[in-house]
């Protein structure tokens, strides 16, 4: 099929920093669409108008790309859940409501996968040719469907991380690809990040970087490091949490009794609107190429996010007026906004 934006990435980024969002899955479960736990993209066959919306929102957001929500929708998740009879529908189906949707905006298109669960380390070629066929399936799909290149994310191995790329340049698709940093300085392969970044990037990915697992705090100085060591663009769409040298990964973050909160217990480490449009700012002048968000993002941090960018979103029109509060606002009467917040403060 052809491709289905005016524009390819490669020109995109020469007109300066490109804006992603993702967090689809994490959103949608937030919404009562998704099942937390295998976090299958179910939604797409059962309720495809709540997608479409998310999609929307991130559009009118700032969002430059729509990314087709088949994270998580290879053969093994799917048996997983039952539906692996559906495989091939359900990636269709993402394909298309992301083109539907990009077409009302301008936006590309990208394909998605990630990592597997399947891929082993100590088995590298019987493990990597079942994650392999995983690929060229959803990859292939893809294609017939038209995309415009691939976003193929969150691996915590180097190996894998290539086959994706591989599968990609099989199918003459540019790849953005991205590793998760769980752990605090090596893939579970033993590639410090910012040479993982640098094997992918000399391996021919266009785009190289980070995603999900660290928040802005902890995912910046490495994003330093990464674009000091490769040619290719960089990447970052970091989770929209506080995480630490202690807890550089939001998987690590617990609770004041020990209990551990991810995926659905992180409200109390949620960075502002204004903490992720921080990011953006500082995410550019360190020279990242493609910033956005991963899980935990909502539409309000991507507006947020491109504002900072020097972007006027559809969005925009929305964005607050606090001035304009009857009570944070000037005071419309003698006395009344002051009258009115003395007596919160009483109250509390």
């Amino acid at each position: 099929m052809t491709r289905p934006s005016q524009t390819t990435l490669e020109q995109r980024l020469a007109e300066g920093v490109v804006i992603g969002a993702e967090g689809y899955v994490f959103e949608l479960e937030r919404r009562g669409y998704v099942k937390a736990g295998p976090y299958v993209p179910e939604v797409i066959l059962d309720a495809p108008d709540a997608l479409r919306q998310l999609h929307r929102e991130f559009l009118r957001a700032g969002s430059d790309v729509m990314v087709a929500l088949t994270y998580y929708a290879h053969r093994e998740k799917l048996e997983d859940v039952g539906r692996a009879g559906e495989l091939e529908q359900l990636n269709r189906a993402a394909v298309r409501i992301a083109n539907e949707v990009a077409r009302e905006g301008g936006a590309l298109v990208a394909g998605n996968i990630c990592n597997t669960w399947s891929y082993d380390p100590n088995d590298p070629v019987v493990s990597g040719a079942v994650v392999r066929s995983q690929y060229e399936e959803q990859l292939g799909w893809a294609v017939e469907e038209g995309v415009d290149f691939v976003i193929a994310e969150t691996f915590d191995h180097v190996g894998e991380a290539l086959i994706a790329l591989e599968v990609c340049q099989a199918y003459g698709l540019p790849a953005m690809v991205t590793f998760a940093s769980v752990q605090p300085t090596m893939t579970y392969d033993g590639y410090d990040y910012v040479e993982a970044c640098r094997v992918l990037a000399e391996s021919g990915a266009a785009i190289v970087g980070l995603n999900c697992s660290r928040g802005p705090a902890t995912m910046l100085p490495l994003l330093e490091r990464i674009r000091g060591a490769v040619d290719v663009a960089v990447a970052a769409q970091p989770v929209p949490y506080h995480t630490s040298p202690a807890a550089p990964a939001f998987e690590s973050l617990h609770g004041e009794d020990g209990r551990r909160l991810f995926p659905i217990e992180l409200e109390p480490f949620q960075c502002t609107r204004y903490e992720m449009a921080d990011f953006a700012g500082r995410a550019r002048d360190v020279g990242v190429d493609y910033i956005g968000i991963c899980c935990g993002g909502g539409p309000h941090h991507v507006r947020a996010m491109a504002e900072a960018l020097g972007r006027d979103t559809p969005a925009s029109r929305y964005s607050p007026a606090i001035e304009l509060h009857p009570v944070l606002g000037a005071p419309q009467v003698e006395g009344g906004g002051e009258a009115i917040m003395g007596g919160w403060a009483a109250a509390e």
